[in-house]
């Protein structure tokens, strides 16, 4: 029997209903619950072959259960080795090298030093930095947020130079982003689930939670919609991610990435609405028993883990020599 089982927090709706899909299918030699967990010994396998994490970034002791339901061949949607090395500013380095445009975009080193560093930890960094040029590339007003993070967490709308200056005074040791502002005509949240399946979503990101997805968007012409969706795949197939959405404003007609780096993203009933979240339910359900199916037993199952094979010893197959690869995005 091939069990696939569900991690999560606070979140009501979706996972009971997902796990409900997924038994209700009748698969045979297939299962679906709710994780529980009692004890963590090193090496232990998890007992499932299919795991969908949607609370590992908020509690480290499943982001480690997860990294080693992993090495025992668990396939976990999405890879915990790269949803723990994830960060926005590489996110946006991918989508330039894909060739998908982003909001031009600085990285700022932490506005406090880093507990336990001095002045001589930085002594390749000039002092003071080029803000000149960063603020007549990026202009005003434009927007500030953490470089790893989510959830709207310490954004701030930066309308001019003493603005920036004190509002990043504010964000201690957090390494930030100043990015342009993108005035947009239109805006999308899409869903994308298995590298293949996305779902395009007008979205409101200043309205409050529970109307963000309640918006009358003029309908968007047959050309747009599919640059949308192939961009969308592209950033997802790149950073590895099964399940993830990418937010898109829209300037000029021109689609540009804003928020990718969402591998738990919102999928509760009361914010997303009855369409959006009976499609996520479906697709994630036939994602997961797809998966569950294709689990091949103590091997990796990882998406993006190439460098796993390589990496990790007791993933590579036995009496063969494995040589590094480079690994592919």
């Amino acid at each position: 029997m091939k069990k696939i089982g569900i991690l999560f927090g606070m979140e009501n709706s979706y996972p009971q209903a997902f796990v409900d899909e997924i038994n209700a299918r009748d698969e045979k030699n297939i299962i679906a619950e709710i994780i529980k967990i009692d004890k963590l010994s090193q090496g232990q396998d998890s007992g499932y072959a299919v795991i969908f994490d949607r609370i590992s970034h908020d509690v480290p002791f499943y982001r480690a259960y997860l990294k080693n339901a992993a090495l025992q061949g668990t396939a976990v949607v999405n890879n915990p080795f790269w949803w723990s090395a994830d960060e926005k500013f590489f996110n946006n380095c991918l989508a330039l090298q894909l060739g998908v445009p982003v909001p031009k975009t600085y990285l700022l080193p932490s506005n406090e030093r880093p507990t336990d560093t001095s002045e001589t930890s930085f002594r390749n960094m000039l002092m003071p930095l080029d803000w000149e040029t960063m603020f007549e590339e990026i202009g005003f007003p434009a927007y500030m947020k953490p470089h790893a993070g989510g959830g709207w967490k310490s954004v701030y709308k930066v309308t001019d130079r003493e603005d920036f200056f004190n509002k990043h005074k504010e964000t201690g040791q957090l390494v930030m982003l100043l990015q342009e502002e993108i005035k947009y005509e239109d805006y999308y949240r899409c869903y994308c689930i298995g590298g293949k399946h996305v779902k395009i979503m007008p979205y409101a990101p200043h309205h409050e939670p529970h109307l963000r997805y309640d918006v009358n968007t003029p309908p968007a012409s047959k050309k747009l919609l599919k640059l949308i969706e192939n961009y969308t795949l592209m950033l997802c197939k790149g950073l590895g991610y099964d399940f993830n959405t990418v937010e898109f404003a829209v300037r000029d007609g021109i689609p540009y990435a804003i928020d990718f780096c969402n591998p738990a993203p919102d999928a509760d009933l009361a914010s997303v609405g009855e369409e959006n979240f009976n499609w996520v339910v479906k697709t994630t359900a036939d994602f997961a028993i797809a998966k569950a199916k294709a689990h091949k037993p103590a091997k990796n199952n990882l998406t993006w883990g190439t460098f796993m094979q390589s990496a990790v010893p007791t993933l590579a197959p036995k009496k063969e020599t494995v040589k590094p690869k480079p690994t592919k995005i």
